[in-house]
């Protein structure tokens, strides 16, 4: 709680000033904290008399030992036996951080479940250099009690160095309670991962809210870089997590590549017996029911068609059916789009839809602000139809058509399609 020394204060007001939530009235030449006060301590260092203070008492800092925790995890997400794609991708980039923190730090898959002992197989061939295999019947669906309980037990028995999830349901659901338990930070929404030592000492070094007093420039702890949009994708803010261990992160789908298949590859499997009664988990699944409504995977698509507000209205959305149909794509939208009700969510792009990488990306009707362009402009290749020419859009796009859509878009099918019967023509000329 912040207090004001009565016989130090002068009444000087530069507290006043300094406080951004209005929080000190001055009485007469007395400076008053009021209830609007957060305790941010803005106002301490501004205090050229030493009249204000924080009388709460300090915190003991738990000590770590940072030398305890090696090795990257990455919780390798499974739904009814089968792989998510993004923890094969997350596999590949912890294999990558795993080299760069040194030491024989190694990258181990933690596959939790039931009877999943087969998934082993496929991690270890996109660069695990173990498996963490966590079997309980218990675990058989996904319970935020039951994951988070025998998560947090692994991690504090076996103490890893970096632990990181994809940003899906059930990892930004997963994450955060089992940072919660271990005490320690976790970054959201992660594109971009380092680890170099040299560049995390600067970084601490210059980040004047730091204390680095404690940080030696010589010391071999390597600390993980966490880079993520902020500001509503505005700037890059750069995270670490310097007295606490793991370093925890949520990375997006799509937004990291997977490392080559290499069949064949073999690695340890380490079997963990999790301590777990059905009083751990404090709801009961009766019936797993799947969505009837359209399921549309963008993270695997190679082609996506977007639409956004240009389109006018939703009927829009027909024709870009049309174009997907056609190219062999799927549909995608804009926020906008979106909050209009003119199409689902699951089909949204950008920083709080879907992060995509497909092979190629129609930007239909879109202007290209910058929250969706930081869920699409990692594609292969852009092409955005618009008809105004200075959309923001047109500065990633690869190609770009100034132009009404409803023109362009037909004549864009019609050609495909006449390309298609080429191509069929030549292959039934070719079987003669």
């Amino acid at each position: 709680m912040i207090s004001v020394i009565s016989d130090k204060c002068i009444g000087c007001k530069l507290c006043v000033k300094a406080c951004p939530f209005d929080a000190i009235d001055m009485d007469g030449k007395l400076a008053v904290i009021n209830e609007k006060c957060t305790s941010c301590k803005q106002c301490l260092p501004v205090c050229k008399f030493e009249a204000i203070f924080d009388d709460a008492p300090e915190e003991a800092a738990e000590t770590v030992d940072l030398g305890a925790y090696k090795n990257v995890w990455v919780f390798a997400e499974q739904r009814q036996g089968k792989m998510m794609n993004v923890a094969l991708e997350l596999i590949g980039e912890g294999r990558r951080l795993a080299r760069e923190i040194g030491g024989g730090a190694k990258v181990y898959a933690v596959l939790v479940g039931d009877k999943t002992e087969q998934l082993s197989q496929e991690c270890f061939e996109f660069g695990a250099d173990g498996v963490y295999l966590i079997e309980h019947e218990l675990l058989k669906h996904y319970t935020t009690d039951g994951y988070t309980k025998v998560l947090t037990d692994a991690v504090r028995r076996d103490k890893p160095e970096i632990v990181i999830f994809g940003a899906t349901h059930i990892g930004r659901d997963l994450a955060p309670r089992v940072a919660a338990r271990l005490n320690t930070g976790l970054t959201a929404d992660c594109t971009r991962l380092d680890v170099k030592v040299s560049s995390y000492i600067e970084y601490a070094n210059k980040n004047t809210t730091l204390d680095t007093s404690d940080l030696d420039p010589n010391s071999d702890d390597k600390g993980l870089k966490q880079t993520r949009p902020a500001f509503g994708g505005n700037l890059m803010a750069t995270i670490i997590c310097p007295r606490t261990r793991p370093q925890m992160a949520t990375v997006r789908p799509g937004v990291m590549t997977k490392r080559e298949r290499k069949p064949g590859a073999t690695g340890e499997i380490l079997r963990y017996e999790p301590k777990l009664e059905a009083a751990n988990i404090h709801v009961d699944i009766v019936e797993v029911v799947k969505s009837a409504k359209e399921i549309v995977s963008l993270t695997d698509a190679d082609i996506i068609c977007s639409g956004g507000r240009g389109l006018g209205d939703p009927s829009g959305f027909e024709l870009i059916k049309k174009f997907a149909d056609t190219v062999g794509g799927v549909v995608g939208s804009s926020r906008a789009a979106v909050d209009a009700g003119w199409i689902d969510h699951s089909h949204q792009v950008g920083q709080t839809g879907t992060t995509v990488k497909p092979k190629i990306y129609f930007a239909c009707g879109i202007s290209g602000a910058i929250q969706h362009l930081a869920g699409m402009q990692t594609s292969e290749l852009i092409v955005a139809i618009n008809k105004d020419p200075a959309a923001p859009i047109f500065e990633v796009a690869d190609y770009g058509i100034v132009g009404d859509l409803y023109k362009v878009i037909p004549k864009i099918i019609a050609e495909w399609d006449k390309a298609d019967d080429l191509y069929e023509a030549t292959l039934d000329r070719s079987d003669d």
